[in-house]
């Protein structure tokens, strides 16, 4: 057992990434993951690793780049950040840098607003920047899977040489819980024997060079050949990083899809519609990339009918829709649906319940 806190979500993710020997963090402050920069300012210091405050997102992205070369590092951003480091992103997918990068999600587009939303879905699943790659993201929904899943979120990134996604939103960011803070023994990992270290860091002293340009010298004997490990490296995370949760989905006749605080608020709306006799259920994704097509479309060969609830215009929704393969009804309750037409507005339990006695 490990220690027992009452924090945010936000501190929750940092207190992860400690766990997990990340050793070096850049950022630049932006709402609504500032709890993030703060803590790992005032902390890391503290315990001998570093912290650097960019000059902008862009310069945390290209940070980050040089520390992945060498240490664990990750950097935290929202989205009009997270769109600023998508070259970085895609540069360091190609150059197969293991890295963390937290995206608190939040109103937009362009600057938006400084609240809650879930509208990053599509760049954070779809790359984001130029060229084939992809990256594992994982979609925490409680103050204890912030702590997990950045612990996962390493690994991953490790056992791949790759970034991974940590896709959070304000209200997961800012929520208090109890939370258990310990680490996890995720398995052994291969040496880092690529990693810049220097030439007294490896057994055949020898230094190491990273490079992300398909026309200098590389592992690879040509482009075509790295592609192709690319290609072998994106289907293995398909198969074997899926990971999503089922709640009452067994008898479910409808079944609601969300992830983040709306997954919560789904989960609240099932119970409620379960006390008037409604046979619902919830699929949630824990990785949002890879999706889980498969278990959709299961239910949708079933016969069931689908809510997507999702703080958006409807991003997930197209995930659904291409998973069901026409084969069933998808609804969406979505931002229109606030309880609030303001950027303080969320998504509550009860007007999830409309939309589900009226989908019965």
């Amino acid at each position: 057992m490990g220690e027992r806190m009452f924090i945010e979500g936000n501190e929750a993710i940092c207190r992860g990434a400690a766990i997990a020997n990340c050793q070096a963090f850049f950022g630049y402050p932006i709402t609504p993951q500032n709890e993030i920069t703060e803590w790992f300012a005032r902390e890391f210091p503290k315990m001998g690793r570093v912290f650097v405050q960019s000059q902008s997102e862009l310069g945390s992205i290209n940070m980050l780049y040089g520390a992945a070369a060498a240490v664990r590092a990750m950097t935290s951003t929202s989205g009009p950040g997270w769109s600023l480091m998508q070259e970085g992103v895609s540069s360091m997918a190609n150059a197969e840098l293991p890295c963390v990068i937290v995206d608190v999600q939040r109103g937009g587009p362009g600057s938006g607003t400084i609240r809650q939303a879930q509208q990053d879905y599509l760049q954070c699943t779809r790359g984001g920047g130029h060229g084939d790659y992809k990256n594992v993201v994982l979609t925490p929904a409680s103050v204890q899977e912030c702590c997990q899943l950045t612990q996962l979120a390493f690994y991953l990134a490790d056992k791949y040489r790759n970034p991974v996604i940590m896709l959070s939103d304000a209200i997961i960011g800012r929520l208090r819980e109890t939370v258990n803070i310990e680490a996890i023994d995720f398995g052994p990992l291969p040496d880092k024997d690529w990693a810049l270290r220097g030439k007294a860091g490896h057994k055949d002293g020898k230094r190491r060079m990273i490079d992300h340009s398909a026309d200098l010298y590389r592992r690879d004997p040509d482009f075509v050949s790295f592609l192709r490990r690319l290609d072998q490296k994106i289907k293995q995370m398909q198969e074997a990083e899926l990971r999503y949760e089922s709640y009452k989905a067994e008898d479910a006749r409808l079944i609601l899809v969300a992830y983040g605080y709306t997954s919560r608020v789904a989960k609240e709306a099932i119970n409620m519609a379960r006390a008037e006799g409604i046979s619902a259920g919830l699929i949630r994704p824990i990785t949002v990339w890879p999706f889980p097509y498969e278990v959709v479309r299961e239910k949708a060969r079933q016969g069931c009918k689908f809510l997507v609830v999702e703080d958006s215009l409807g991003q997930m929704l197209d995930d659904v829709w291409f998973a069901v393969e026409g084969q069933a009804e998808v609804h969406l309750v979505g931002i229109l649906d606030r309880h609030m037409p303001t950027d303080g507005g969320m998504i509550l339990p009860n007007k999830v319940l409309e939309k589900i006695r009226g989908i019965q």
